[in-house]
């Protein structure tokens, strides 16, 4: 390269050639990110550029985005007003052998309404111990003004949430909380009523109205199934917390259904790989 006396002069061609490169690199790594196999990859780059790119140099070209995965993993939370959890199991692959492994999930819903990925966490169990770490690593990046979270009845989620947030209004969700019904419905002929029993509960207007409606359901199965009444009575009023809510909010938190989006795609690019390393 020759020497400037004020050393601004770089050739024009090398840098144009490093950017090319570069980019060519992110485009490989995004195709990869959004779920292209690696092999895909591969073949796209061969048609469109020339290259014979194997494999390996697609997960290389991958980890260019590990440093913005990493600063997005332990960025400032600040104030959330209300959280959704939930887990999924994808298959890692784990000291030579595969595992199903659950996958942690955070949601949270910002003061101004937007809705944001919080986080994430894999572990071999889904079990107290990693739940709780995953959610005091929530709170340690900041994580503060949380007004109420929504989640299934998991017993080591609950256990986790108590420890981390102790008094805060939890609100179980309503679509797990039929799911949970039907196990204590002992004719298949009582399948739909109930359901159609506890959505009435659900849809109510106001905490009055769906209490009433809770205490007159419980009385009508007392006798015809009398396991499921119980049930009724001890768990649908974790379903009914969201009644403090108003009315637009309600219908956006009183299931944890949001993250099912997230899980879509988490799933649309898992399952051209089949097997996750660790």
């Amino acid at each position: 390269m020759p020497q400037t006396r004020d050393g601004e002069f770089y050739p024009s061609t090398l840098e144009r050639g490093e950017r090319s490169e570069r980019a060519l690199k992110l485009a490989v790594a995004e195709m990869y990110v959004q779920g292209v196999s690696t092999r895909k990859v591969a073949e796209i780059t061969e048609q469109l550029c020339g290259l014979d790119v194997s494999s390996s140099q697609v997960s290389r070209a991958a980890q260019l985005l590990d440093e913005e995965l990493q600063a997005w993993r332990t960025r400032e939370l600040g104030r959330v007003r209300y959280i959704l959890l939930d887990a999924r199991y994808e298959k890692i692959r784990h000291a030579e052998t595969v595992r199903d492994c659950a996958v942690l999930i955070a949601i949270g819903i910002l003061p101004d309404g937007k809705r944001t990925v919080l986080g994430g966490s894999v572990s071999l169990f889904e079990v107290e111990v990693p739940w709780r770490a995953f959610l005091e690593q929530l709170c340690q990046r900041g994580l503060q003004g949380v007004e109420m979270i929504v989640s299934d009845s998991h017993a080591g989620l609950k256990q986790a949430r108590q420890a981390c947030f102790p008094g805060v209004l939890w609100q179980r969700c309503q679509f797990h909380l039929q799911q949970n019904a039907l196990h204590y419905v002992p004719k298949v002929a009582l399948r739909k009523p109930v359901a159609e029993d506890l959505r009435a509960i659900f849809n109510a207007t106001d905490s009055h109205e769906a209490e009433c409606l809770r205490k007159r359901t419980t009385e009508k199965y007392r006798e015809s199934a009398p396991k499921l009444s119980e049930w009724m009575e001890a768990n649908v009023m974790e379903g009914l917390s969201v009644m403090q809510l108003s009315v637009s909010q309600r219908r956006r938190l009183r299931t944890s259904n949001m993250l099912e989006r997230l899980n879509q795609e988490i799933k649309h690019r898992t399952r051209v790989r089949h097997v996750v390393p660790q």
